[in-house]
């Protein structure tokens, strides 16, 4: 197993693509800490974990929380043997979908930066000194495509991911000299409920189709044809969080079947 002994602490693994990550992770020997705000999800992806035979522990954090993530920093030593190899930052928010920006208001734009930046910023800068002191670390940021590309309807959102990209960058270079890699894994729209029930929703309503329908249309738009599933992203961060990755950092991967490269 390509993580076998190491510590990972995955953020936002309760709901969206945190879950299918925290266990690849697991499946290849990483213990976990995970974190978020539904205490209830995350219980029900420890046990899927624990099955998978890893150790799973539960923490209750608000990403945008200096006193939060400190805490679940502080449980993760104390409770996972003192170290922290794998920093996974999968807690993020969407925003406004197909709004523009006048009808965005100041405060979705204000909350969409907080959990898709400061988030980030608050967990990097917590564990990183432990990183640094044990000369070993792989930080994974889950961004997307529309911090690659513009987009109208997305201002707030692709606003935070083109920060995220900066975040990532900037820890890279401070992080390299002591072995930590930082990195950024960017989906593009990756299939599930909130997809479906928000994304595809709103253009069928739109364009008088149907969710189905709007779901081709966005699958069309990738050079592969097909939209981005879990797995595909949990498989990613996989390989930016073991050693098959020790030389690349700072790099944005897209996951997003070629849709930002058109």
């Amino acid at each position: 197993m390509e993580l076998a002994g190491r510590v990972a602490i995955v953020t936002g693994s309760g709901k969206g693509m945190g879950p299918s990550i925290a266990e690849t992770l697991a499946r290849e020997g990483a213990d976990l800490m995970l974190c978020g705000r539904d205490l209830a999800a995350l219980e029900k992806v420890s046990e899927r974990v624990r099955i998978l035979g890893r150790r799973a522990f539960v923490g209750s954090c608000d990403v945008c929380k200096s006193a939060d993530v400190e805490a679940m920093v502080t449980n993760t030593l104390r409770m996972l043997g003192g170290r922290i190899d794998i920093l996974v930052n999968a807690a993020g928010g969407t925003g406004p979908v197909e709004r523009s920006t006048i009808d965005t208001t100041p405060d979705e734009f204000d909350d969409v930066v907080a959990v898709n930046m400061r988030g980030v910023y608050l967990t990097i800068r917590a564990v990183l000194p432990t990183m640094m002191a044990q000369r070993y670390g792989k930080i994974v940021n889950v961004g997307g495509t529309f911090g690659m590309r513009g987009r109208a309807g997305r201002t707030a959102y692709s606003a935070s991911k083109w920060g995220l990209r900066g975040i990532t960058k900037s820890f890279a270079l401070e992080a390299g000299p002591y072995n930590v890699n930082v990195n950024c894994v960017a989906p593009g729209m990756v299939d599930g409920p909130r997809f479906r029930d928000k994304v595809c929703a709103e253009m069928a309503t739109r364009l008088g189709i149907s969710r189905q329908e709007a779901a081709e249309r966005h699958a069309a738009e990738y050079a592969l044809r097909r939209v981005t599933t879990d797995a595909d992203v949990a498989n990613a961060c996989l390989f930016l969080a073991s050693d098959a990755s020790r030389q690349i950092t700072g790099v944005d991967l897209p996951v997003d079947g070629g849709w930002a490269a058109l």
